[in-house]
């Protein structure tokens, strides 16, 4: 990543990704008016978009889901692939949660609804390049209950490993690359099944107090704002598998 010369601040290169012209020349017009925002590209689908990667490389790719000859869940799977560091934030229409988790597990870092408030997109593609994900508030809701429901049919045997002797409910998985203690990677697991502070506490007969603590614990060690952003990037991160 180029850095900025003495007294000059540093612009996020955004490159936008949709096939509605009219779209990407009002969001083009609101990103431009920011000091540390340039959109330096835009595409009408996805071919175009491993296109002009090829020879320069944005920070942040703006990816409508519905584009012709390639739509943004295939795209941002390949960006991915061949260009890891490149961040994707999908901004779309659909708010179906199923939208969200598929594009998730594609490497999107970002899910955003198209008709946010230009200022809550600038501070989502801020938050995104400082390395959190940021989904949309009206989505996030739907999520946990997403989560909630697939737990649900886990521990009914609907979906889970139970046939590989796994025990049910959401798997917390292991890594090298998980700063977590055995106690938090419980407690993670437990906020992935929506339960609150004082739910957890009493699973684990453990006090509301302490349960809090590791929170802020997990929270800090995930570098993300709250719970929902902790338990989204654990599934990104393939350490919560459902």
């Amino acid at each position: 990543m180029n850095q900025a010369a003495p007294g000059v601040k540093r612009k996020i290169k955004v490159l936008l990704a949709d096939d509605h012209q009219l779209f990407r020349e009002g969001l083009k017009r609101i990103l431009n008016m920011e000091d540390d925002l340039e959109v330096i590209g835009e595409c009408g689908d996805g071919i175009q978009v491993l296109e002009f990667c090829n020879h320069t490389i944005p920070e942040i790719v703006l990816m409508d889901i519905n584009m012709p000859i390639e739509n943004g869940v295939v795209t941002t799977e390949r960006l991915k692939t061949i260009f890891p560091d490149v961040k994707v934030i999908i901004l779309s229409i659909h708010d179906d949660e199923s939208y969200v988790f598929e594009t998730l597990r594609k490497g999107a870092t970002g899910y955003l609804l198209k008709d946010m408030e230009a200022e809550s997109l600038i501070n989502a593609i801020r938050s995104v390049v400082n390395g959190h994900a940021y989904i949309h508030p009206k989505v996030t809701g739907k999520l946990i209950n997403q989560l909630r429901r697939m737990t649900y049919l886990d521990e009914m045997g609907v979906i889970s490993g139970a046939a590989a002797g796994m025990e049910p409910g959401v798997k917390f998985v292991a890594g090298e690359d998980n700063p977590l203690t055995r106690r938090e990677a419980e407690v993670l697991r437990l906020m992935a099944e929506g339960k609150s502070n004082k739910m957890i506490g009493e699973y684990l007969f453990i006090s509301e107090k302490t349960v809090k603590n590791h929170v802020s614990s997990i929270l800090q060690k995930m570098e993300v704002d709250d719970r929902t952003q902790a338990v989204i990037q654990s599934i990104k991160f393939g350490w919560v598998t459902l």
